[in-house]
């Protein structure tokens, strides 16, 4: 690989970050098939490729964001009801410790500083998650799930997955938002989806064109260092 290889590679990496607000311009399939095909090159266990993908657009993305937002906002009616939406697996700790609770608390303030809402507007909080499950207005959704026979492993298998499909979109002039935000809800979502009883939500992908003239665009998290996170051994 040359280095004009390398910087295009490194580019789409450095510059794929969490979009939040999209345009509603529709994608044509193929682009949509050619990511899925490059990103299926991703490594997993002895071959297994445990992922599956669902794309969904048009009315089917409409019905499945309209149940979802029903249900979000009988939670925020009725809190007692988030019981009956139990996510798929742990993806937060129980127990919060630093450094961990510190970054995601500056992700939120950082955020919610940008869209100008203060502590305590829990309307306003309410209304920005509900969002989520607008996939930011993006065209499409890209729903992956594992068999539920599978292991630990395959959730690693299909996160290095997802993030070739991120990858491959920024390549393409596309922008991305991964969001977990989505699993509570995996009921619905598994039933729209017309998914097998032993298929698991993992993640959802919302797909799109960014909007360039949205400030939560503009929203850029940073990163350590690389001396913070690793440990060189030699001898």
């Amino acid at each position: 690989m040359n280095p004009e290889q390398v910087q295009l590679v490194d580019h789409a990496i450095r510059s794929r970050h969490s979009v939040r607000a999209f345009l509603p311009t529709a994608i044509d399939p193929q682009i949509i098939k050619d990511i899925l095909d490059v990103a299926s090159r991703a490594p997993s266990g002895t071959n297994t490729q445990p992922w599956k993908v669902y794309v969904v657009t048009g009315k089917k993305r409409d019905e499945m964001i309209n149940r979802v937002c029903q249900a979000q906002l009988e939670i925020y009616a009725h809190p007692e009801k988030a019981s009956d939406y139990p996510e798929t697996f742990a993806y937060y700790p129980e127990k919060w410790i630093s450094p961990f609770i510190d970054r995601r608390r500056e992700n939120g303030w950082g955020l919610y500083g940008l869209l100008n809402i203060q502590k305590g507007e829990k309307e306003k909080m309410a209304a920005q998650q509900l969002r989520n499950y607008k996939l930011f207005d993006a065209p499409v959704g890209l729903y992956f799930t594992v068999n539920q026979a599978m292991g630990v492993g395959s959730k690693m298998d299909i996160s290095m997955m997802i993030q070739n499909v991120m990858v491959a979109a920024k390549a393409r002039g596309l922008d991305t938002c991964p969001q977990a935000a989505w699993n509570h809800f995996h009921s619905i979502v598994l039933e729209v989806l017309g998914a097998n009883d032993d298929e698991e939500l993992v993640c959802t992908v919302a797909l799109g064109y960014a909007d360039p003239d949205d400030i939560v665009n503009t929203f850029i998290t940073p990163r350590e260092p690389v001396e913070n996170f690793t440990v060189f051994l030699s001898e």
